[in-house]
């Protein structure tokens, strides 16, 4: 999903919604509209239009450890040249979950969900490091997910 970068301004029915989905994706519109006081075909509508103007995405968040992927990392990368070129690019390795331009001592972060050790270390020292442009990476290994949400700017 690519980041718009103007706000939308949404009304408090519409964060209820979103609020409803944040608690079970698979709610009905008729179940959701009973909640917040409006008909299916209202609340369809309003889903839609949060939709259409990327505030809203109805997917299926998985756990990493309960399908195998026993190894997940965060890593800072240094880059020389376009950082945005070399984020996109980082962004095509199907292990990357999520890439980030940031300020600070790193260009890069990527976080990285990967089935084992030796499979991270292929994607840090062959993959990443083997882009054009990359100056070094540091890796963050997770040792225990403590707190993961959804849930922004509804609570």
């Amino acid at each position: 999903m690519a980041i718009k970068s103007r706000p939308v301004n949404i009304d408090e029915i519409s964060k209820q919604i979103i609020s409803e989905l944040q608690v079970d994706g698979r709610k009905s519109y008729t179940d959701i509209g009973k909640s917040v006081g409006l008909s299916e075909a209202a609340v369809r509508q309003r889903i839609q239009r949060l939709t259409d103007q990327g505030v809203l995405q109805v997917v299926a968040v998985t756990d990493p450890l309960q399908l195998g992927f026993a190894r997940q990392a965060m890593i800072g990368v240094r880059v020389s040249g376009n950082a945005i070129t070399i984020a996109e690019q980082l962004g095509k390795i199907p292990q990357v979950t999520y890439v980030v331009l940031v300020a600070g001592d790193f260009d890069i972060l990527l976080e990285v969900v990967c089935q084992n050790d030796d499979e991270l270390m292929r994607i840090i020292h062959e993959t990443i490091r083997g882009y054009e442009g990359v100056l070094s990476t540091e890796s963050f290994v997770y040792l225990k997910l403590a707190k993961q949400q959804y849930n922004w700017g509804t609570r």
